[in-house]
């Protein structure tokens, strides 16, 4: 490894841990992700040469701004897909489409909402995504729930049924589009073989947690539905099933077209969009001036966007000096091609540092095979898609759903430690060896 490649290892390693420890720092982490992308790309134009030998020494400078490009381009379409997806649930939520959430779950039985509450966030963190489904399920939870003690068990189980049911959806979490997006596991070969494993992983920790809570609450929850606007009940139907039916049908759209995917999260945010304009048209001026998209997109999180395209910028100047190829090899000779521990040692680091990254070295580490395990569909990715997925509940700052509901709910690192992580953990060992089983009798 020259003295150029080992600096910008140590930049990136540097950038990485200050990630990790934002909570002590306070330095925000997509400041730190975009710190480190553009220092590990001004060393590489410190000798650029000496990483692309082929390249004539007079066109090396125009071929890295190609590459640059290039790279730009990959994490663009995951970037827009995000926004488009993150606007979508916005317009839907704002305008009173998550209503039903809230009479469903309705019971006095602390162990049947406890299921509920499960079950709920599993399904809904398949469609949507998992940050967005426990931002949700956390406001519904406030209604239900008004001890403080038991209402933690519940966010517990949220996080943990968040990340388990954006494991098996090619659209429910981060790390599950990037591979989707890179064409690595398909929609319908995600949803057959990974979908046992996670729920595995979501009802076992669902089945210890429900034993910790016994009998009923005091009164029967009031669950007032508050008219956010003034559209009528079969206008926040229909912005409902548009939003969320569109996003199911995103997957459906790339295989007819064959066009990336964001292009059809644009087509379902631009019908969306059109249809909530019309319904506005004859409401009253100020719900019309609170309401509109384009005021609803101001409250999209972009500092996570920035977050990201710091972290999959970064993580590809790695791959251009073929650190990732590197790693991945010393990986398959240390544990001789066994993915199953290979991948259930990514899912364990995706609970102490972000997975994104992680995921975006892995599709760097190893390349794409055209059979075996590395294949299209293959043992490697299925597994990487679930335990990226699933081991971020580990610890509550392994995934963005865990982040959000400490930030929600005050949780404190140590008792999510001491109550959730080894009922996580469990499960997580659970969904792989259920995973094996499939693997096993489908030969």
């Amino acid at each position: 490894m020259s003295t150029l490649t080992l600096c910008i290892v140590v930049v990136f390693c540097l950038g990485y841990l200050c990630i990790a420890l934002e909570s002590l720092t306070k330095v925000n982490k997509a400041a730190i992700a975009l710190l480190m992308c553009v220092c590990c790309w001004t060393l590489l134009m410190l000798a650029p040469g000496s990483f692309y030998p082929d390249v004539a020494a007079d066109g090396v400078l125009h071929h890295v701004a190609a590459v640059i490009e290039h790279h730009l381009g990959d994490a663009a379409s995951t970037l827009f897909f995000l926004m488009g997806a993150m606007t979508i649930v916005e317009i839907v939520d704002s305008n009173g489409g998550f209503n039903f959430v809230r009479d469903a779950l309705k019971t006095r039985s602390k162990r049947k909402l406890l299921w509920r509450v499960a079950f709920m966030t599993f399904f809904l963190s398949a469609i949507l995504d998992n940050l967005t489904t426990s931002i949700v399920m956390i406001m519904v939870l406030r209604k239900l729930v008004q001890s403080r003690e038991e209402r933690l068990i519940y966010a517990g189980l949220i996080i943990v049924s968040a990340n388990s049911g954006g494991a098996f959806s090619p659209i429910g979490d981060v790390t599950t589009i990037m591979l989707w997006i890179k064409g690595v596991i398909t929609t319908q070969g995600v949803l057959t073989e990974v979908f046992l494993p996670s729920l595995l992983s979501m009802v076992i920790p669902a089945a210890i947690l429900s034993l910790t809570l016994k009998g009923k609450f005091d009164k029967e929850q009031n669950l007032p539905k508050a008219e956010v606007s003034h559209f009528t009940t079969a206008q926040r139907n229909a912005i409902f099933w548009l939003g969320v039916g569109g996003l199911c049908f995103v997957p459906v759209f790339k295989t007819l077209t064959h066009l990336p995917p964001f292009m059809g999260i644009l087509l379902v945010l631009g019908v969306l969009w059109t249809v909530t304009e019309i319904f506005h048209y004859n409401t009253a001026e100020d719900d019309t001036m609170a309401k509109r998209v384009s005021d609803i997109m101001t409250r999209i999180d972009l500092s996570t966007i920035m977050f990201f395209l710091g972290i999959l910028m970064a993580v590809a100047v790695l791959q251009e000096v073929g650190v990732l190829t590197a790693l991945g090899e010393n990986l398959n000779e240390t544990f001789q091609g066994n993915y199953y521990i290979i991948n259930g040692i990514i899912g364990v680091l995706s609970s102490i540092v972000d997975n994104v990254p992680l995921v975006a070295g892995c599709m760097g580490m190893y390349p794409v095979a055209a059979e075996g395990a590395m294949a299209v569909d293959g043992i490697f990715w299925q597994l990487l898609a679930y335990c990226a997925g699933v081991g971020g509940s580990m610890l509550i700052i392994g995934s963005a759903a865990g982040v959000v509901v400490m930030g929600l709910e005050k949780i404190t690192f140590g008792w999510y430690m001491k109550h959730i992580s080894w009922i996580a953990f469990v499960g997580y060992l659970a969904g792989i060896g259920c995973y094996w089983l499939e693997k096993m009798v489908m030969g």
